[in-house]
């Protein structure tokens, strides 16, 4: 089965039953407050779990004329049924130890008991019952269909609860809430089902027919209550209730029904006469019906109503979802097989569609002939002359949903006569695996015979329309055909910024321009060394991210200033006592190891921005090696006390400076030639290698661990970061 087939199947069962599932839902939250109300009653005594019948049997034989039943509730309220001294008449609460009437059961306010009816049948008696146990199970089908679109976005169970990218409030929520509600939501629509079954017979319950001798019944020797040997063993937390003789006769009995059995009892001997254990037919309808309406546990209740509230924010969350990916229905005035142009499209959420619809638009009115289309949909197109793939990639590096067919169908159709080819990622850097199913897509069309690559694969960080304008001016020189889409059109407002107010800031002393600035995050904030700071310094889409050191609770960027650069000469302007408003964004694949035997870091220029804040982070002593590299002695001057202070405390191991103008004119790649014996035996003691800075310094580098790794360890790079010891993160 696709991803896709489980996709439609949760949205077809949520759509088929939403109406009953909002009824059952809002009546569920109502229903699950009873027995809280239930059991703030001051009707249970203290010590209740240690109370046997031997105790309480004899004090109430002895202060009532006659007793017809015992019984205990879910609330272990104990109620006694007979007639008093004065032959009157009794069913109240009364205390087990004293016999003293505590107060008289009241039946259900019409309120709850209209609640109840509402929630039961939808007051269409057994037709309505039978629509409620059909929803139940239909919930339950919607949970599993959840659960494996998570699984499968996830990438297995082993990665079932990691970070979420938060892309849409609807999204987030949906999954996150979703993990976290799972078990009792899948315990409510299976209880609720086992009930429905259990009503309508489809499962059946024996019924305890006890078969008693009573010609072997015998009066002697008469034993006292107090001396039963089996009520000396039963405490009244195991009785549903006690019905006792109706006669003095030897025929007529005790029968204790408790919570796993059935036991008969000789009323003046003790002798068990009979003892049934109830069927798991039985056992299993109570155990459903505890959960289901939480009325053995206050804190169980409490969570059925949260888990009720869930399932309405679900039917919200999930509809939301689904609209938003509507917006971007395709529109085509031509069909694919007379098209020069064809847009195909990888979505999950459908927030790519907006690009495509944007280039298909402007290709339109140029006078060409273009098609948009899903991945999905890919076959031979035989009058293209361009083929453009605009494709995110969904969860940890898979396609999306609309995508997950389009390499296999590249093998099987090709095109017959050579077409251009251009491929642009959409993703996050919040994901380790960013763009990279765009990576995969323009990789097999590379191998084509027909596919002419008419551009370098671009990527899109966060929806950015800067850098879709980016790739769009490359691809319409290019091409030869004038495409103009304003950024300003495909810009999404930022939502959900926080405030932070500027505790401190340096001056530029040196060449570089680098500068540090702290902030201080407004109320409670997460956030780690190596996380990302987003801010918008324009007050509009145009973002800028910065790499996060963590010191104290507070907020470190290094930055370097460039000219007229919009964000560094914004955060450079700021004051100590100034706010702005920005949005921290996770970056879990560059966090500190949690497990690792040393860590080497590796950067140049502000690069060292986050490991300067993970150095200070670094509380346990791991060993940590600092590789960094920088113009001169004058531009490593902003971090040198820090790095002195953190020496001397342990929390790093070695530092090594490379100065590219001074001294012997080294790179950070002629430090790590030089302890390259050290490097590569760090990573085969289970160690962690952290990379951050620019890109061409990541390239040099990772062709240094390459050849390393190969001559030391005999293993490629790739093996060390697929096990998560190589983590990089540069620009």
């Amino acid at each position: 089965m696709t991803i896709s087939i489980w996709r439609y199947s949760h949205l077809v069962l949520a759509i088929s039953s939403f109406l009953l599932l909002t009824l059952a839902s809002v009546s569920g939250i109502i229903l699950s407050f009873d027995p809280v109300l239930q059991k703030t009653q001051p009707y249970r005594v203290a010590n209740f779990d240690q109370i046997s019948l031997a105790e309480t049997l004899p004090v109430l034989k002895k202060e009532y004329l006659e007793i017809s039943e015992l019984s205990v509730d879910a609330n272990q309220f104990v109620t006694l049924k007979g007639t008093d001294m004065d032959g009157k008449n009794v069913s109240a609460y009364i205390d087990p130890l004293t016999a003293k009437v505590l107060g008289k059961p009241e039946k259900k306010t019409a309120f709850f008991q209209w609640v109840t009816t509402l929630h039961r049948s939808l007051f269409l008696h057994e037709t309505g019952r039978f629509f409620i146990g059909i929803t139940a199970f239909l919930l339950f089908l919607i949970a599993t269909s959840g659960t494996v679109l998570i699984l499968q976005r996830q990438r297995g169970i082993k990665h079932f609860f990691k970070k979420i990218v938060k892309e849409s409030f609807a999204q987030y929520y949906h999954v996150v809430l979703g993990r976290l509600l799972l078990i009792p939501i899948l315990i409510i629509s299976c209880s609720g089902t086992y009930l429905s079954l259990v009503r309508f017979n489809v499962i059946h319950e024996k019924k305890i027919s006890h078969k008693i001798d009573f010609d072997s019944l015998k009066e002697a020797p008469e034993v006292k209550l107090t001396d039963f040997s089996i009520f000396k063993k039963t405490k009244l937390s195991d009785v549903q209730s006690v019905e006792f003789p109706f006669s003095e006769d030897v025929e007529d009995y005790f029968l204790l029904k408790l919570k796993d059995r059935e036991i008969v009892v000789n009323q003046f001997t003790g002798e068990v006469i009979d003892e049934i254990p109830y069927p798991l037919t039985t056992m299993m309808a109570t155990l459903s019906l505890d959960l289901h309406t939480g009325r053995t546990n206050i804190l169980w209740a409490l969570v059925l109503a949260l888990a009720s509230a869930n399932i309405l924010f679900f039917i919200y969350s999930g509809f939301a979802i689904t609209l938003n990916r509507r917006k971007n229905r395709i529109k085509n005035k031509f069909k694919s097989d007379k098209s020069q142009y064809i847009i195909l499209i990888g979505s999950e959420n459908g927030s790519t569609f907006k690009y495509a619809n944007a280039l298909h638009e402007q290709i339109l009115k140029s006078g060409a002939t273009s098609y948009v289309g899903e991945l999905n949909t890919y076959t031979v197109y035989p009058k293209a002359e361009h083929i453009i793939i605009l494709t995110a990639t969904y969860g940890l590096g898979n396609p999306p949903t609309n995508a997950g067919k389009f390499l296999a169908l590249l093998e099987k159709k090709p095109q017959l006569q050579p077409v251009n080819f251009s491929v642009l990622g959409f993703g996050s850097h919040a994901y380790p695996d960013f763009c990279k199913f765009a990576y995969e897509v323009n990789n097999h069309l590379s191998l084509q015979k027909w596919a002419v690559p008419l551009t370098e694969i671009h990527t899109v960080n966060d929806k950015s329309p800067d850098d879709f304008k980016l790739w769009l001016d490359v691809w319409s020189q290019k091409s030869g055909l004038p495409i103009n889409i304003a950024p300003e059109l495909l810009a999404s407002k930022p939502k959900r910024l926080k405030q932070l107010s500027v505790i401190s800031k340096t001056e530029i002393s040196h060449e570089d321009g680098a500068f540090l600035i702290r902030l201080k995050p407004a109320g409670r904030t997460t956030f780690t060394s190596g996380d990302l700071l987003a801010i918008y310094p324009a007050n509009d889409y145009r973002e800028r991210q910065y790499s996060i050191g963590r010191v104290a609770q507070d907020v470190q960027l290094s930055v370097k200033l460039h000219n007229n650069g919009l964000g560094s000469g914004f955060l450079y302007n700021l004051q100590p006592g100034d706010t702005i408003k920005a949005r921290i964004i996770g970056n879990s694949h560059f966090h500190f190891p949690k497990k690792a035997s040393a860590v080497i870091m590796i950067s140049n220029g502000t690069g060292i921005a986050p490991f300067l804040g993970m150095i200070a982070q670094n509380t346990r002593n791991v060993p940590c090696h600092l590789y960094c590299g920088f113009r001169g002695a004058s531009s490593f001057e902003l971090y040198q006390k820090g790095m002195d202070s953190h020496i001397a405390q342990q929390r790093l191991t070695k530092l090594n400076v490379a100065y590219s103008r001074e001294q012997e004119k080294q790179y950070v790649k002629d430090l790590l030639h030089r302890d390259g014996f050290f490097i590569a035996k760090t990573l085969k003691e289970n160690g962690v290698i952290m990379i951050c800075g620019s890109l061409a310094m990541q390239q040099n580098v990772t062709e240094f661990l390459e050849t390393i790794c190969q001559s030391e360890n005999d293993k490629s790079l790739s093996f060390y970061q697929s096990h998560n010891q190589v983590l990089m993160d540069c620009y």
